[in-house]
């Protein structure tokens, strides 16, 4: 079956909102400092009428990735559920733009969109504070033939395994990327996800999913293993690819019998971490799409992250290819 998208992304549709802010706003809300902190609306309201000039676009793990193979040159698509909202149409507008052909209409009815307020503080850090609202209503009828189409790789999101539907969406997915001839990426989102569903992620590798995009901890939490050292000697016979993430360690990537292991690139100043995993799963599988040879894949997704750290937000800009 001819393959009608490259890529085809399924996940939390959040509309990312950055500002810069001191240390005091962080210990003024609340929040505890580089992490996530879920909120509910009427916190998220509160943070957001203290806040200082911010910048939205669309946001999210895979929807970061997806968007950014699009800026690259990508053919691509994305399932997400956003609200009939200012913010959705904030979403899903900035999506098109790119190029990305969204396969869902806003809901008129249900929670507004979800928003993440990403508060970058001078020492780079980034502390998210994220509503989930519309996004955690993504459900098995939306996950259809007609909606997933023909793409070369479905590409899923663990998060989604929180959303109530999640299991059961992700299984249709699946099968229906299994029916098209599609391969099945996962990309395992935060080591604590991981520790929720750890089963879960270990059955759709099992039975499904063909390449793992993962950080150092949570491949290590995956496999319960004693180090990464331990994890990547787990998988050195695995059949299944998987791309792993050190941050200024690198990059290991192993399945089928290869092994690249790919430096990290230095650089003089880091002002935003936001979305440096999401870029290199942009510029990776934007390679692999292309059938470039894993060590080309690992270099283009190093070069994606480390223009992305230089830079407030997750966005991979147009024309990045021509520096690489």
């Amino acid at each position: 079956m001819p393959h009608t998208t490259q890529i085809l992304g399924i996940s939390n549709a959040i509309v990312d909102i950055l500002a810069h802010v001191d240390d005091a706003f962080i210990d003024g809300i609340g929040a505890t400092k580089g992490a996530m902190n879920l909120i509910d609306e009427e916190r998220a309201r509160t943070i957001y009428d203290s806040m200082g000039p911010a910048t939205e676009m669309s946001g999210g793990s895979v929807a970061n990735t997806v968007a950014g193979f699009a800026n690259l040159g990508g053919n691509a698509a994305y399932i997400g559920h956003v609200h009939a909202d200012q913010l959705g149409e904030i979403f899903n507008h900035d999506m098109r733009s790119l190029g990305v052909d969204i396969r869902l209409e806003p809901s008129a009815e249900g929670s507004p969109t979800a928003r993440s307020y990403i508060l970058i503080t001078p020492d780079a850090q980034r502390t998210m504070n994220t509503y989930l609202g519309s996004c955690t209503e993504l459900g098995v009828d939306d996950v259809t033939p007609e909606t997933v189409g023909t793409p070369r790789l479905v590409l899923l999101e663990g998060y989604v395994w929180d959303i109530a539907e999640g299991p059961a969406l992700t299984r249709q997915a699946i099968d229906i990327a299994r029916a098209s001839g599609a391969r099945v990426a996962l990309s395992l989102s935060d080591r604590y996800c991981v520790q929720r569903h750890r089963a879960e992620f270990t059955a759709a590798i099992r039975d499904g999913v063909d390449i793992v995009i993962a950080d150092e901890n949570e491949i290590v939490d995956l496999l319960e293993a004693d180090s990464f050292d331990a994890a990547v000697a787990a998988l050195d016979t695995t059949d299944t690819l998987y791309v792993l993430t050190r941050s200024e360690k690198g990059s290991v990537i192993l399945g089928n019998g290869e092994h690249v292991v790919h430096p990290a690139t230095r650089v003089e100043e880091v002002v935003d971490t936001t979305g440096a995993g999401d870029a290199y799963s942009a510029g990776f599988l934007y390679g692999w799409a292309q059938n470039w040879p894993l060590a080309e894949c690992a270099k283009l997704g190093t070069h994606c992250a480390t223009q992305v750290i230089q830079q407030v937000g997750a966005r991979i800009e147009p024309g990045l290819l021509d520096s690489f």
